[in-house]
């Protein structure tokens, strides 16, 4: 890759081997079900939103790290497959790559995750990440590069949009808050405790946490899509009718088509309608990755949503 190629979406973040088992349905504790099928893929946030972006057709480089282990190894496959630069991933000599254990109700696609902690090192702020970051027009930090609200707080042109993956709430979340222009977390977000919104409704939770960050606020929802604030209104896209046989990536998917929807200069009430289509479609296929579309695709499906005014 050119050195002074433009960068659309500059993904810093993790990523781990996801090994899923489909059931007809999860059992209670001390209880047991039958293996429908079982399937292993690449995955992680930061992974997964790398591969989105690259199979829509954008320019993306990926920041992470892996161990040199037979995880890691596969995972950097999976992201090779999906046409990721693979550049600039730090393959740790004695590293472990994480892994999560994913089990995928087959009748709703819902899914129970159990994952991994990243033992690896953090990624640093050095010469290498400040070059991408002039070569960037977006930049997705995913929950486990919450740190790096920090880093990024004096080194980083103003022109580049900084889009937050919020999963859950995190140590340094309080500086993403402050410098991120697209802070997108999930509806669970809005239940934590750090939030103290005992009390507020579901649309009162998203004005009150508007209030406390800097940039825009857009808040994903599963099957009823994505809420964002415009015009001092909530305003909902809800999402294509889709059977949805597996939910694994969604979120990832939707931060990432965000993120490369900005680089392509949508505003923001259509780069939510791109996003909800991409993850919507992207939920057709086991996995989180190969149900993703390609630009076109995702394009037809999100021109026709609907923007609601609640």
């Amino acid at each position: 890759m050119s050195k002074m190629k433009k960068i659309d979406v500059l993904v810093i973040g993790r990523s781990c081997l996801d090994y899923i088992a489909v059931v007809d349905r999860f059992p209670e504790e001390n209880q047991k079900t039958v293996l429908e099928f079982r399937l292993m893929e690449g995955g992680g946030q930061g992974g997964t939103a790398a591969c989105c972006i690259s199979k829509l057709g954008g320019q993306v480089v990926y920041v992470g790290k892996l161990g040199d282990d037979e995880e890691g190894r596969f995972c950097l496959k999976r992201l090779k497959d999906f046409g990721v630069s693979t550049e600039y991933i730090e393959i740790v000599s004695g590293g472990k790559t994480p892994v999560a254990y994913i089990f995928v109700t087959k009748a709703t696609g819902d899914r129970t995750i159990i994952y991994e902690r990243n033992a690896l090192p953090k990624i640093e702020m050095d010469r290498t990440m400040d070059t991408l970051l002039r070569r960037s027009a977006v930049i997705l930090l995913d929950p486990e590069a919450t740190y790096f609200g920090k880093k990024l707080k004096n080194r980083r042109d103003q022109k580049i949009k900084i889009v937050y993956d919020g999963e859950r709430w995190r140590e340094g979340i309080e500086d993403v808050m402050a410098i991120a222009d697209y802070f997108i977390p999930s509806s669970e977000f809005l239940k934590s405790k750090e939030l103290n919104f005992n009390g507020l409704s579901f649309s009162e939770r998203i004005f009150q946490l508007n209030t406390m960050i800097k940039g825009e606020l857009i808040v994903t929802d599963g099957e009823n899509g994505a809420y964002f604030i415009m015009d001092n209104r909530l305003n909902q896209i809800r999402p294509p009718q889709i059977k949805a046989v597996d939910t694994i990536g969604a979120g990832d998917n939707f931060h990432a088509a965000f993120s490369l929807a900005l680089s392509k200069g949508f505003d923001l009430q259509r780069a939510v309608q791109f996003s909800v289509a991409v993850a919507s479609l992207s939920c057709r296929d086991y996995g989180g990755r190969k149900g993703v579309p390609d630009w076109n695709e995702a394009i037809g499906m999100a021109d026709p949503l609907k923007c609601i005014r609640l």
